[in-house]
């Protein structure tokens, strides 16, 4: 099982520490989040919210660095470690920008980009980039083609019913195919895992029963559609306390890859000078019980 440090809500002047500490500490990838903006007016409905108006839970004044630009910058300071967007609302983009931004970070990264995709929710953010919000979904799906058609090298071109890409170069292009992982547990999103990508990625914090239940879910999906042998990264997140043999039995299930953010155990009430400290010995904590034992190291 992979490792990958969620660094959603971070502050952004930790955020290249972090990167160096994880690898240091031994955890396999980085997990970042995408978001254009924070609507000051919000009619759209949080898929996930809990509360009765569908508000998102953070707060309207929070960070969402591009998440292109931030993975370039922590590859700039490691080496190793892989960076998987969790998830990239690339339907929120035009077809072009998508596939120049993410195959040039693909490029700087050397090759250790995982471009999680998912449709989105926020109509307001579609609304600003000019991007119809109705066939979000569609376009996705025929995006992914597009995606590896366009990253192919050299002279590359699309035909489909939302995209019409003439003969072109769009370099650089990436050297390496860049896995692409589909967010989502809804049924167009297990769909659209099981037969479009490379691998499938858990829609926030799960609880272990929702984690089964998804789990088994996916791999009836995967069966149907013939691809139960393929090689398909299973990346999930589970709201509970770590475990290693939790943990020990999700991988046994086929789970490859775990998102955790264990800088979230430090107390809220810590003080703000104390906080990057503070997550990164909960960071070190979680390296020591949990991943050493889990890889034998």
């Amino acid at each position: 099982m992979r490792f990958h440090q969620s660094v959603t809500f971070l502050e952004m002047d930790e955020l290249l520490d972090i990167a160096r500490v994880s690898e240091d500490l031994g955890y396999d990838g980085i997990y970042v989040s995408d978001h254009l903006f924070n609507p000051r007016s919000l009619e759209s409905r949080y898929t996930y919210s809990k509360a009765d108006d569908g508000a998102p839970f953070w707060e309207k004044d929070e960070s969402w660095p591009d998440p292109m630009t931030l993975i370039s910058a922590m590859a700039a300071v490691t080496s190793r470690i892989t960076f998987t967007t969790g998830v990239y609302i690339a339907p929120l983009r035009d077809l072009i920008t998508v596939t120049k931004s993410v195959g040039t970070t693909a490029v700087l990264s050397k090759n250790r980009v995982r471009l999680g995709v998912g449709v989105g929710w926020c109509k307001e953010e579609f609304d600003q980039t000019g991007q119809d919000f109705t066939t979000r979904g569609k376009r996705l799906d025929e995006m992914i083609p597009a995606l590896r058609a366009l990253w192919s090298g050299g002279w590359v071109e699309y035909h489909g019913e939302y995209y019409d890409v003439p003969e072109c170069q769009i370099n650089p292009s990436p050297t390496q195919p860049i896995p692409i992982l589909g967010g989502g547990h809804s049924a167009p999103a297990f769909r659209r895992a099981s037969t479009l990508c490379d691998g499938w990625i858990a829609a926030g914090a799960y609880s272990e029963e929702d984690a089964w239940t998804h789990l088994a879910t996916l791999k009836e999906q995967l069966a149907a559609n013939g691809r139960e042998h393929d090689p398909f990264s299973i990346y999930m997140s589970i709201f509970e306390i770590p475990n290693v043999d939790l943990y020990r039995r999700f991988e046994d299930a086929g789970v490859t890859d775990l998102i955790c953010a264990p800088w979230m155990m430090v107390p809220q009430d810590t003080p703000t000078e104390q906080l990057a400290e503070k997550r990164i010995e909960e960071m070190t904590r979680f390296a020591e019980e949990i991943i050493i034992p889990m890889k034998g190291t």
